[in-house]
């Protein structure tokens, strides 16, 4: 499979070693040669406005308002925004002889209190969704589930956001009018999104608390931050699905150093319930420039402590990425790899998100609506893999090709799947982002699979 690979990307790379010519062969640069004299402001584009804004304008102008002085010495400036995002899709996909066709949506609606610079309350809701079962009409199902036919409501009015965040040096700043001490710690308790490593180790939003303390100077580094989180609901384990009795406890470290940034994250799930099913985790991770070129290179690991079971296991997943922007161009070119060894399973990952690869690329990501599922599977465990493409970018924001093809091949069973797919993106106004995905996909051991999708996505 990884030498059918090479052969079909020769094309592909002949392209991108020649990138940058224009209509005449000739090579063209990103830098114009011509001298800008005056701001064009015509030509940027407004601020949308959010459904909802009250008190000082986000990104607005004029005078600051006096606010509100605390008895601490905090100065609040309530500032109160509505906002969210809307999709909706038509979708369908063959795999392995079964055909699965709809019309799918989602709503994220979020309300978000601004005090100050550092504080505010979050609260969001998805009432088109309940878990990871999307509100959607269902023209063909698949032969899982074929008695749902028709409209199916799936709507859940619980808090899917719900948390407040601040620092306590500036909640309480008369306990250092000088601003000497050490009281620069932030925090964030409540229903929160926590994505570590990429997603690969901890993609799930829940019930937490965590203490950050910034601003701490290595030896040798320009930043340390030590960040350490208890989170006891909404958790779902590796498997997608959520548990009772479960308390997870983390400890995340973040180092810049001139030529580095390296993560180093510890997580513990204790599951006090029938399952027994207790697991320790890790992820290191190493992001750098190398010349033209960035490379993030990680691995992670996860133990089993009582056993092994569909919510944890034990392994291994090594992952690498490598991107660059051709001379002359805007384009972005990356080749990602991965090995997952053993049973690799993550600490806690959101019904919607599907699993730990979806990072390789747009071939092993979980749209995270509906039933579409990726092409190529995105779970790792046994497996080696990687995806090569190119984002190549026709007008400036406007609209986007990715080109990509990947390979997945099971280390146990030695079977193979190799696909290629393809992303369009167009933005519409400064409000709609109209989407197209097509894939196809070759495999060893069953019937071919392929699928598209159309999505408007309104940001508002």
């Amino acid at each position: 499979m990884v030498a059918l690979m090479c052969l079909l990307m020769a094309p592909f790379t002949a392209y991108v070693a020649g990138g940058g010519l224009d209509a005449n062969g000739e090579r063209t640069s990103r830098i114009s040669d011509d001298a800008v004299t005056e701001l064009d402001l015509d030509s940027m584009p407004k601020r949308p406005k959010p459904i909802l804004d009250l008190g000082p304008k986000f990104l607005g102008n004029g005078n600051i308002s006096r606010g509100i002085e605390l008895p601490t010495g905090a100065v609040w400036q309530p500032a109160l925004m509505v906002f969210g995002t809307y999709r909706s899709a038509l979708q369908s996909f063959t795999r392995a002889d079964e055909t699965s066709s709809e019309w799918a949506n989602r709503l994220d609606l979020f309300a978000n209190l601004q005090l100050t610079g550092s504080e505010r309350f979050l609260i969001g809701i998805r009432p088109l969704q309940d878990e990871g079962r999307f509100t959607s009409y269902q023209f063909e199902p698949n032969l899982a589930e074929p008695n749902e036919r028709g409209w199916q409501e799936e709507s859940s009015a619980d808090l899917t956001t719900f948390f407040f965040e601040g620092d306590f040096g500036e909640l309480f700043p008369n306990l250092d009018p000088e601003d000497r001490k050490h009281y620069d710690l932030g925090f964030s308790v409540g229903r929160q999104l926590l994505n570590y490593q990429e997603g690969m180790l901890l993609n799930d939003t829940i019930d937490a608390i965590g203490i950050t303390r910034n601003t701490l100077l290595p030896k040798g580094g320009s930043d340390f931050q030590v960040t350490f989180l208890y989170g006891w609901n909404e958790i779902h384990r590796g498997d997608n699905i959520e548990r009772d009795d479960l308390s997870l406890y983390a400890l995340f470290f973040a180092m810049d150093r001139p030529k580095t940034t390296i993560n180093v994250d510890l997580v513990y799930v204790d599951d006090e319930s029938i399952f027994d099913a207790d697991g320790f985790y890790y992820g290191v991770s190493d992001v750098r420039r190398i010349g033209h070129y960035n490379l993030s290179s990680r691995i992670l690991g996860s133990k089993a402590i009582n056993g092994e079971s569909a919510a944890v296991g034990d392994g291994h997943l090594v992952f690498a990425e490598l991107s660059w922007t051709p001379a002359w161009s805007d384009n972005n070119i990356y080749v990602n790899a991965f090995a997952g060894i053993d049973n690799f399973t993550s600490a806690a990952r959101d019904p919607s998100t599907g699993g730990a690869l979806g990072r390789t690329g747009i071939l092993f990501q979980a749209v995270g609506l509906g039933r579409y599922g990726a092409p190529l599977a995105n779970r790792a465990s046994e497996v080696v893999g990687g995806a090569i493409g190119m984002q190549w970018f026709i007008s400036p924001v406007v609209n986007q090709f990715i080109f990509e093809l990947g390979v997945r091949q099971d280390t146990q069973t030695h079977d193979g799947s190799i696909a290629t797919g393809m992303r369009y993106r167009h933005v519409l106004g400064q409000h709609v982002v109209a989407q197209f995905d097509v894939f196809a996909s070759a495999n060893e051991s069953r019937e071919n699979d392929y699928g598209a999708r159309f999505e408007l996505r309104v940001e508002f």
